[in-house]
């Protein structure tokens, strides 16, 4: 009888375990003011906001001085001194769905925003943990194009991990064309001026084809010429020279833009961020079959206070949904995907940060192998647990 009242006993205590272990791993909070959830286990804490689901911080547990990698464009400005602005909710990684760029004069007049209505989108989260495992589920609807978003992001403890699984689903009768861009991007201080590199499983690229001559950002000045295709990751510039695409620059006063192609003969795609003074690393993960195109900006005001996005996407630039659509295929890959009526669509990717070795100047490959992600540079490995990185194969 005793040692059935202590075998219930720990029962009792290992149930409230599993209920203290979720919510630990779960929390309401704010982010510049913006009502956001965090997700975290013993490596990482991410902040997830409640608008468009967008990931505003990612942070080391090990070492919660230092800055998140991702772009936080509210916290440079007051940095600046140009005092409190309203909040950006193109910060850090945030979706485009569905529409990735500009949107059509018909389509403004009928309220669609740019980017898409999901990242403007107040979602719900519910929270939930199994295992080692713990989760928040996102879901949202999207009004105007009648889509409903859910958006599930898991962490497995005891690893640098985060994966995220998306489901678009049709509320019409009729099959669409949908322009859908994870928007990721990194941002100083992580992302530095001779410091930072960026590298991707795609070498076909090209520079943005613009219409017009028109500068969107007078701080910075463009130093690629137009719609020029070119080998990942050496640019054509205005002046005649080279331009290093995984280079962060010196003296900096630009803007890029370019696309690339996804490498065709992989099914698992990558890019990454690594700084070489910190020797951190920020990867994505994803299948080339949902997003064959990476589109990279960056821009590098005089100020320092540079962001440089890392887009992976179902066409190579953020233009508007006519655009995309009339292109069709660009290096014989589509521009756009295909949402069939009253049917659903997914998109998975994980993306992973961490410390890499001192030797580690760039990044030739990122792979899934036994549960863990492989991440290989001129020879040398480090091996990142990665339980549920198997689903994406």
């Amino acid at each position: 009888m005793i040692y059935l009242g202590v075998v219930t006993y720990r029962s009792v205590t290992f149930s409230v375990t599993l209920c203290l272990a979720a919510l630990s791993a779960f929390g309401q909070t704010s982010f510049e003011g913006q009502p956001a959830v965090t997700l975290s286990n013993d490596k990482l804490a991410l902040t997830i906001l409640k608008q468009g689901t967008g990931f505003a911080e990612l942070l080391l547990k090990a070492e919660p001085g230092l800055p998140s990698p991702l772009w936080n464009p509210t916290r440079m400005n007051r940095e600046l001194g140009r005092g409190p602005a309203a909040f950006n909710p193109g910060t850090g990684h945030f979706l485009c769905l569905d529409g990735f760029g500009p949107v059509s004069a018909e389509e403004r007049a009928a309220g669609l925003p740019g980017h898409g209505e999901a990242h403007l989108q107040m979602f719900e989260a519910e929270a939930g943990r199994t295992g080692k495992t713990s989760q928040v589920v996102m879901r949202g609807r999207l009004p105007i194009v009648q889509e409903d978003v859910t958006r599930t992001v898991r962490m497995v403890d005891g690893e640098n991990v985060v994966y995220v699984d998306t489901v678009l689903e049709n509320l019409l009768g009729f099959d669409r064309p949908v322009i859908w861009a994870e928007h990721a991007t990194v941002g100083s201080p992580f992302l530095e001026s001779g410091a930072t590199v960026f590298d991707v499983s795609g070498s076909r690229s090209q520079t943005r084809p613009y219409a017009d001559s028109t500068n969107p950002n007078p701080q910075s000045q463009r130093r690629l010429p137009k719609g020029k295709d070119f080998t990942w990751p050496s640019a054509p510039a205005l002046d005649g020279s080279v331009v290093n695409m995984r280079e962060t620059p010196a003296n900096p006063h630009f803007l890029d833009h370019t696309a690339t192609l996804l490498d065709p003969a992989r099914r698992i795609e990558w890019v990454t961020a690594l700084n070489t003074k910190s020797h951190l690393a920020i990867g994505y993960v994803f299948r080339r079959d949902e997003f064959p195109w990476l589109q990279t900006w960056g821009n590098y005001p005089a100020t320092g206070k540079f962001s440089r996005g890392m887009e992976f996407s179902t066409q190579p630039y953020d233009v508007p949904r006519r655009e995309a659509i009339s292109t069709g295929t660009m290096f014989g890959a589509p521009t756009y995907r295909w949402l069939g009526a009253k049917s659903r669509i997914e998109a998975h990717f994980l993306f992973f940060y961490a410390h890499v070795p001192e030797s580690f100047v760039k990044i030739d490959d990122v792979r899934i192998e036994n549960g863990q992600i492989v991440v290989e540079s001129e020879g040398k490995r480090v091996k990142l647990e990665a339980s549920l990185a198997e689903r994406l194969r």
